[in-house]
């Protein structure tokens, strides 16, 4: 083959080394989406704690870099020990320069055919909001829940 044809045939693969990987390549797998639920309320108060017996921890990351991403903004809300959702089991946390977030509350109970859980709604300048529920293990007094969030598009 002549020279041009070389060139032609090595031009896409020259520009895409030179813009770097691909956007959609992510170096942390993001954290799969759950139900927001009929008992989401936005404006949760910011305070870490809603009760006792139950401590969810963990950290929030970039799915695209996988390193922290400080000042996410994490909304709990979590039925209350008598199997009723109310405004003083929804908290609002900000995770800190290390992506690192605490949240207290009692056991989340059973309720109709529905596993113990913790709604979580993350949100973060330039990255998709996410909806998740975490799924605490009965018998446990503490959970480690790493949130990985995709960029926007």
């Amino acid at each position: 083959m002549n020279k041009v044809v070389w060139s032609i045939m090595l031009l896409p693969l020259l520009i895409g080394l030179a813009a770097g990987p691909a956007e959609s390549e992510e170096k942390c797998k993001p954290t799969d989406p759950d139900a927001l639920g009929p008992f989401y309320k936005p404006n949760a108060p910011r305070r870490d704690r809603v009760g006792q017996g139950y401590v969810l921890s963990g950290v929030v990351k970039s799915a695209e870099t996988c390193r922290p991403v400080a000042g996410a903004q994490l909304e709990f809300w979590l039925a209350g020990p008598d199997g009723n959702y109310d405004d003083a089991h929804r908290a609002t946390v900000i995770a800190d320069e290390n992506g690192a977030y605490r949240f207290e509350s009692n056991f989340p109970p059973r309720y109709s055919a529905r596993p113990p859980h913790i709604h979580m709604r993350v949100t973060a300048p330039g990255f998709q909001p996410l909806v998740v529920q975490h799924y605490p293990k009965e018998g446990t007094a503490q959970g480690d829940f790493e949130v990985v969030l995709r960029r926007k598009r």
